[in-house]
């Protein structure tokens, strides 16, 4: 039986009971990256050491216990792997290696993950676009087009079926743009529910999953999120608590939740969502492939039992300007302290604007706290969810836009993937969800909004419309 290509639960479950070793599905799967990720640019590092790490796994003694049993997993390459220098897709970083995982990597070990491979970013993770020192990440869908980013080597990762889980982090879009690029799923939690990286650009980055099926998101998420519970709300979209038995991998806690065979289709809940094809102030155009995709999710979701309204109200105009102002503001704190002559030409424009705006005082502050003090509320409305579109345009060309300047950069950023942001100023939990392909031949996903706590509402509403339109494999990475 091949493992490479399978779904997270199913491998897990595999190891589990005994049917595969750690070391098969691990050594699998290296060899699918061998023969995949030349034509795709996934991993800036790949660790051959994972083979050890599976053999070390099986000898565990609470091996039936871990939800993740054998499950192999790549990381974007800003979060700490110990033994493995952290370079944030930048040859200014230090190249020395990390003293110890960072705490969502800890949580994967616990859970029985094994970490094959360090993943590609744009430099420092400032951009929705895929290239940096170490390479340009490709589309699997088409490798003439960006994997979208920052996020850019864990989604194609997972889309080109190398991995079936990944681990990424979303400061701006940089989950849910290159799954939407990629054809699959990513959750950006509401802030406090996963531990955030180092430098979280002043809580508006949180750590989150990508991977093919919703069961595997909510899987990810409940081991990121140290709670059990999140693991089912996939079936019904709210937590579940799981069956209380034996001891828990997870710290500070005396059960341990045993992940069942999933259901053929998740079941009915109800819930009041609102759809906006085109939710963008006037003056900012949406592909009308994408606005039908909204539609149909909306109608999907209404067949499924939910009540659907539309929501006709384009976002406010002075939220646009203050998440870009925050964005340049972070990216010049990001650049701070290394060494300007090694960073990127595009990282040294975006830094420059950041200060010169933080001097100017147009830092997106008061934008922000208008936004997440009110504004959201107000602007959202009695929904429970709400689904707009992922993407505005299809992904941009792969090319090398690092050695290009700010302007170029911030329009193709602005122009294709303006719809994520808004939900990084507040701190709102956001999915993405591919849908469709478009006559481009790209995927097409919308993305799917929800309060501060409504994560299981997300991933249900995620796998409702995953059981009504099934994914798909980019053309020629079928298994």
């Amino acid at each position: 039986m091949v493992w490479a290509g399978r779904s997270a639960t199913e491998i897990a479950a595999a190891v589990r009971n005994g049917d595969v070793k750690a070391t098969t599905v691990v050594e699998e799967h290296l060899h699918v990256i061998s023969a995949r990720d030349p034509g795709i640019g996934a991993f800036r590092l790949v660790r051959e050491q994972a083979v050890d790490e599976a053999r070390a796994l099986q000898k565990r003694r609470d091996l039936a216990e871990l939800p993740l049993a054998g499950v192999p997993v790549a990381v974007k390459d800003n979060l700490e792997v110990a033994g493995e220098a952290t370079r944030g897709g930048s040859t200014a970083t230090p190249d020395v290696p990390a003293p110890h995982d960072h705490e969502t990597v800890a949580r994967l070990r616990a859970a029985g993950a094994l970490i094959v491979g360090l993943t590609n970013l744009p430099e420092l993770g400032l951009v929705a676009l895929s290239d940096s020192a170490y390479g340009v990440v490709r589309n699997p869908w088409n490798p003439a087009r960006t994997a979208g980013g920052s996020s850019s080597g864990s989604a194609a990762a997972v889309s080109a079926g190398m991995v079936p889980i990944a681990l990424g982090n979303d400061g701006m879009g940089s989950l849910r743009i290159p799954a939407a690029c990629c054809g699959v799923l990513a959750i950006k939690p509401g802030h406090g529910l996963v531990p955030p990286p180092a430098n979280d650009w002043d809580r508006l980055t949180e750590n989150g999953p990508l991977a093919r099926t919703a069961a595997d998101l909510a899987l990810a998420l409940s081991v990121l999120a140290g709670d059990p519970a999140l693991a089912e709300s996939w079936r019904s979209g709210r937590r579940v608590e799981p069956p209380r038995m034996l001891r828990s991998v997870w710290a500070d806690d005396d059960v341990v939740w045993r992940p069942q065979p999933p259901p053929d289709a998740p079941e009915p809940f109800d819930l009041r969502v609102a759809y906006a094809p085109q939710p963008l102030p006037p003056g900012m155009r949406v592909d009308g492939e994408f606005k039908a995709a909204v539609r149909a999710a909306a109608e999907t979701l209404r067949v499924a039992g939910h009540t659907v309204v539309e929501h006709e109200r384009p976002l406010p105009f002075w939220l646009g300007p203050a998440t870009i102002a925050t964005w340049l503001v972070r990216a010049a704190e990001s650049a701070e302290g290394l060494d300007r002559h090694r960073l990127q030409p595009r990282t040294r424009a975006l830094a420059r604007a950041g200060r010169a705006l933080a001097a100017l005082k147009l830092d997106g502050v008061k934008g922000r706290e208008r936004w997440s003090g009110y504004g959201a509320d107000q602007w959202f409305g009695r929904a429970d969810a709400l689904i707009t579109p992922a993407l505005a345009a299809i992904p941009p060309r792969a090319d090398r836009w690092g050695e290009r300047g700010f302007l170029r950069n911030a329009v193709t950023n602005v122009t294709y993937a303006p719809t994520a942001g808004p939900w990084n100023m507040c701190g709102w939990p956001a999915v993405a969800v591919p849908l469709a392909t478009h006559s481009s031949g790209l995927p097409i996903a919308v993305q799917i909004v929800a309060p501060p706590g409504g994560e299981p509402h997300l991933l249900g509403l995620a796998a409702q419309l995953q059981a009504a339109h099934p994914p798909l494999r980019p053309p020629g990475y079928a298994f």
